[in-house]
């Protein structure tokens, strides 16, 4: 597992997208902070009062759902949130990513620091000393309907905490939890009242899901820029169209953005001055070149209203009942995740036209009848070589798959639990999808990389602006060869993901352009 220095300190407010990021991504570790620990300690004293009333209260001294009518006397309880977390560990299929079940305990942890839920010191302490030593429970594919929030896969982490079920070590070995945490001196958890319901009450895993991706698509948003801009300039279109008196008629500030980053990757090319003349007969380009600020601006939005909600989100606390600041102990409905999963929905609808204007602006630098004097397919002996023909293949079965991840997953309830839970988010599928749709874009883009960068270079001696000049050399450096015969290409294509994925193409271009939006 990728380890961090950096330390994040849990107290009652949100922690950062950032924070989600580093201890999510990166092995950060957490600390608990002392208002925490006070807070959480206050309101368990108000559950602890209910669980020694003799009335019965919600998820203190009752069944759970549709078996809520149940009172459960003293004796039971304890066997009651035991029974609570081992049924709903009740995922399956595959294992999903580390990232995404580190970023979902820290998530639960840092509702639990709010005092909220109702939980005592010593749950929150165990959640930050499994993601301290590297312990990550296996959560499942599939068991989540976004509604009580992410049931199942927030149960196999509860599960874990318990010492059951099995979990990822710090090498990445599966193994017993009970192993697991003895191995770590970390002593399992005996649940008392409402605490099983505090864990597993929450939009965690979406939420989670959410802000990694959005982490993601700040990089591929202005990459789709960059590898926007290499086009435009190898297809000898024009940048006259990204002025900023013509954006400012249509002021949406995503557009705004993406214009100027146009502008600045394409200063100083000349290979767009040779065209720049009265006997240039192009009138006007391709909208796939032409429009590209309109689309990626509206991804910026798109992903600027995202933020909006995943902000919010970060400082909610999510449970069922919660523990008011005033005392009171209330049931709600904060666990339904239909506003995560809108947003989610609407970023995988962004991710797929941001790769369909890319596959087309790709299409473009294949077809002789449209790439202004290039060789077909960019091939270095047209028929006997194929150049990037399949390469485009590969982009248009990634772009179709985008679209089928477009769909939405959030208008999809499915009634469950006898029908007390009759209307339920899906917000977690929406961000299954999200996740490999995010996948898919920086492949697209990667394959766009490599063509545009090709087909400038074969507009040689003319040569491209500095700021994309700087990107094809960290492409050839990163051991993506310059034009010549065929080759295997596949991987080629994955050292063009990888500069795409961690930073490379936005890190040469700013060499020369300072920081793009």
């Amino acid at each position: 597992m990728p380890t961090s220095t950096c330390s994040v300190v849990i107290g009652r407010g949100p922690v950062t997208p950032a924070q989600v990021v580093a201890v999510a991504r990166h092995g950060g570790s957490v600390r608990i902070a002392d208002d925490a620990i006070a807070e959480v300690s206050r309101t368990r004293a108000v559950i602890q009062a209910l669980a020694e009333d003799p009335r019965p209260h919600y998820g203190v001294s009752t069944g759970f759902g549709a078996l809520a009518t149940r009172h459960i006397p003293t004796a039971l309880r304890t066997q009651l949130q035991r029974s609570l977390i081992r049924s709903h560990a009740a995922g399956s299929g595959p294992p999903v990513e580390r990232e995404v079940v580190r970023a979902l305990m820290l998530l639960r942890l840092s509702t639990l620091a709010t005092g909220r839920t109702g939980v005592r010191p010593v749950v929150l302490q165990t959640y930050a000393d499994l993601l301290n030593a590297g312990i990550t429970p296996i959560v499942h594919e599939y068991g989540s309907l976004g509604c009580s929030g992410d049931l199942a896969p927030l149960a196999h982490c509860a599960l874990a905490v318990l010492g059951e079920g099995t979990v990822h070590d710090h090498r990445g070995e599966i193994l017993p939890a009970a192993d697991a945490l003895a191995h770590a001196g970390i002593t399992p958890v005996v649940l008392a009242e409402k605490e099983g319901l505090a864990l597993i009450n929450g939009t965690d895993g979406m939420l989670g899901m959410l802000v990694l991706a959005l982490h993601d698509l700040d990089n591929l948003v202005t990459v789709a820029d960059v590898t926007a801009a290499m086009s435009v300039e190898g297809l000898l279109g024009t940048d006259d169209v990204f002025a900023q008196d013509l954006q400012q008629l249509r002021p949406h500030p995503g557009q705004a953005a993406s214009a100027a980053n146009l502008r600045r990757l394409l200063a100083g090319s000349v290979i767009r001055e040779s065209h720049r003349t009265h006997e240039c007969t192009r009138v006007q380009d391709a909208y796939s070149l032409r429009c590209s600020p309109q689309v990626a601006g509206g991804a910026r939005d798109t992903m600027a209203h995202a933020r909006t909600v995943a902000g919010i989100e970060l400082a909610s606390a999510v449970d069922n009942p919660v523990v008011t600041p005033d005392g009171r102990v209330e049931s709600n409905g904060n666990f339904h995740g239909a506003p995560i999963a809108y947003v989610l929905d609407f970023l995988a609808i962004v991710v797929a036209d941001l790769a369909s204007i890319a596959e087309r602006r790709t299409d473009r630098f294949l077809d002789r009848a449209r790439n202004n004097g290039l060789p077909a397919f960019l091939a270095d002996d047209p028929g006997v070589d194929s150049g990037h023909m399949i390469a485009q293949y590969t982009q248009a079965a990634i772009v179709s798959e985008l679209k089928r991840l477009a769909a939405p997953a959030s208008v999809d309830s499915i009634p469950s639990s006898a029908l007390q839970e009759d209307h339920v988010s899906m917000g977690w599928s929406s961000a299954r999808k999200l996740r490999r749709a995010v996948d898919g874009l920086t492949r697209v883009l990667a394959v766009e990389l490599l063509t545009a960068a090709r087909g400038l270079e074969l507009r040689a001696p003319l040569t491209p602006a500095p700021a994309t000049a700087a990107v094809i050399t960290a492409l050839r450096a990163a051991g993506a060869p310059a034009p010549g015969p065929d080759r295997w290409l596949a991987p080629e294509i994955e050292i063009a993901v990888q500069l795409v994925a961690r930073g490379g193409v936005v890190t040469a271009a700013e060499s020369v352009t300072g920081p793009l939006n």
